[in-house]
């Protein structure tokens, strides 16, 4: 195998990247349900503080003719050349605290020597967690809270988060691949699939992304707007049901969804991810003190502080 450190560029200031950071990982290509991670991707790169660290070489990556980039004609010239990008970034969250951010598209080739680069990245910058996300279209009704399923090495967040634990072959994408090298090299990594209704899976479906960010959020600690997001849910399932309302088809197999849901979630309870390793909810003096140390260390300003 060729260098991996081929395949992209640093930027002139990587070395000013703080080691030990959150690794936030999203890419496009393959079963976007929802357009989860095109959401999450665009709403991130345009919502946050960033800086482009290191970007990936399209012609080593990109099959163009299977994902064309776009062109603009202006009557009688081309303009706007838009090449796919893929790229590693320096983000700060809502509050401040810096991540790092690789989005763009899926590889297309050298699927062993990319994963073999992001290795290289999250050694390179001592990366202390990789969370990454994709969707899937599941039978499951819009009308019930989504559902996600967590691989990797975070047994607290898949006892607690995950709805659906198959044993079960899946084609994989190339996120799986890095996933399963950080996993064996010891390294902690979180995937979350987000279970999106397969009828709503070719919809730009606003609620996936705001799963998407709550997901990333409960691994990283990471602080993300979502306010208009949520806004944009709603409005969104508002409509859906309007046409459910009106639609006796659709109507009767959102019920049929809503029931066998119901019913494997009977047989199947999740634990809470606010109880603690007893099933016990902490006590309101606990979360306050909790809160207090947290505010305390925010106002000295401690560069070294991390949310777990």
């Amino acid at each position: 195998m060729r260098d991996p450190a081929g395949l992209y560029e640093l930027s002139t200031d990587w070395e000013s990247v703080p080691s030990g950071l959150h690794l936030v990982a999203g890419l496009t290509g393959f079963a976007d349900a929802g357009s989860a991670v095109t959401q999450l991707n665009d709403y991130l790169v345009s919502t946050l503080d960033h800086s482009v660290i290191a970007t990936f070489d399209n012609d080593e990556l990109l099959d163009y003719r299977a994902r064309r980039p776009t062109i603009y004609f202006d009557q009688d010239h081309l303009s706007n050349y838009e090449p796919p990008e893929l790229a590693l970034r320096l983000a700060h969250d809502e509050i401040g605290q810096p991540f790092l951010l690789l989005t763009g598209y899926e590889p297309d080739f050298q699927w062993d020597r990319f994963t073999a680069a992001v290795l290289e990245l999250v050694e390179r910058f001592d990366v202390q967690t990789t969370t990454w996300v994709h969707a899937i279209p599941m039978p499951v009704p819009h009308t019930r809270g989504m559902g996600v399923t967590v691989s990797g090495t975070r047994s607290d967040l898949a006892e607690a988060m995950s709805v659906w634990k198959p044993h079960t072959q899946v084609p994989s994408n190339a996120l799986h691949h890095v996933e399963y090298r950080l996993q064996e090299s010891g390294r902690e990594v979180v995937g979350f699939v987000l279970l999106v209704p397969h009828y709503l899976a070719d919809t730009t479906y606003p609620v996936a992304a705001l799963t998407a960010l709550e997901s990333v959020s409960a691994a990283t600690g990471l602080i993300f707007p979502t306010d208009s997001v949520r806004e944009d849910g709603r409005d969104f399932l508002t409509k859906i049901d309007n046409q459910v309302g009106n639609n006796a088809e659709l109507a009767k197999l959102v019920t049929s969804l809503e029931k066998s849901h119901d019913s494997y979630m009977i047989d199947n309870p999740m634990r809470s991810p606010l109880t603690d390793g007893d099933g016990e909810l902490p006590t309101a003096d606990a979360i306050a003190a909790e809160l207090e140390k947290f505010l305390s260390i925010r106002r000295s300003g401690d560069d070294e502080f991390r949310l777990p």
